[in-house]
């Protein structure tokens, strides 16, 4: 799909809060383009997570913790994991 990032994703990575979508509240938070490591917030869609190589476990969850902090101090939302994390998540 045109709307999703090209390129090793681990898809959807927040449900949609009611009422809204957690793409858009990630871009409006201006999170998209973010990078931590080898993990960026995809800049086709903020709710989309990119491995650019060698990835590490602990890169995805700092960008998790990054953008549920950002987004619940902007915009007063919590953002729900949609994937489940398995295995050590730890930096």
């Amino acid at each position: 799909k045109s709307t999703q990032p090209p390129g090793a994703s681990m898809g959807s990575m927040f449900k949609n809060p009611p009422g809204d979508f957690a793409g858009r509240l990630v871009e409006a938070a201006g999170l998209k383009g973010t990078r931590i490591g080898n993990a960026e917030i995809s800049t086709v869609h903020g709710n989309f997570f990119v491995n650019h190589g060698e990835t590490k476990a602990g890169d995805i969850r700092a960008l998790i913790e990054l953008v549920q902090k950002k987004v619940k101090d902007e915009f007063g939302v919590t953002l729900e994991l949609e994937i489940e994390l398995v295995g050590e998540w730890d930096a």
